[in-house]
């Protein structure tokens, strides 16, 4: 598998994925609708269009899911046991149809696991980044990992 072991990582370890991926109204109305979630700001042109952003902003889980999707195959893939958690995430620029979206990954904390030896805890903090190289999305994933079989 593609994915890192946690003994094969170190603090400051940097990814830039190579998957990039241009948003469609297809990824956003997905999404969305799939959700439940009604909010005309991601489904209304009309509405959207009225708004201080002037068309449809694309759903910000979406901008979420695609930034930690685009990091897997560079980090957990196939070494993932359970992701622990996500923490800080915030959204500083809007993301509209149309833009394309790359992932930048770094490791910022490593600590064994006190309950599972073949095991490790690893923070990532996963960067989203526009193609004017505005950061749109961040956030700290806590995962664990396994250990190379010794």
């Amino acid at each position: 598998m593609a994915g890192r072991y946690f003994d094969e990582l170190a603090v400051g370890d940097r990814f830039v994925h190579d998957i990039a991926r241009t948003v469609t109204e297809t990824d956003n109305l997905l999404l969305t609708t799939l959700t439940h979630n009604p909010q005309p700001l991601h489904l209304d042109a009309e509405y959207a269009s009225g708004t201080e952003f002037g068309r449809i902003v694309v759903n910000g889980l979406f901008t979420f899911s695609l930034m930690v999707g685009l990091s897997v195959g560079d980090t957990t893939l196939g070494t993932l046991v359970a992701n622990l958690g996500y923490d800080a995430v915030v959204m500083p620029k809007p993301v509209f149809i149309g833009d394309t979206l790359r992932s930048e990954t770094t490791v910022v904390e490593l600590r064994e696991s006190r309950s599972r030896p073949g095991a490790g805890i690893v923070i990532f903090e996963h960067r989203a980044v526009n193609q004017r190289d505005e950061v749109v999305c961040s956030c700290r994933r806590t995962a664990l990992l396994q250990k190379r079989a010794a």
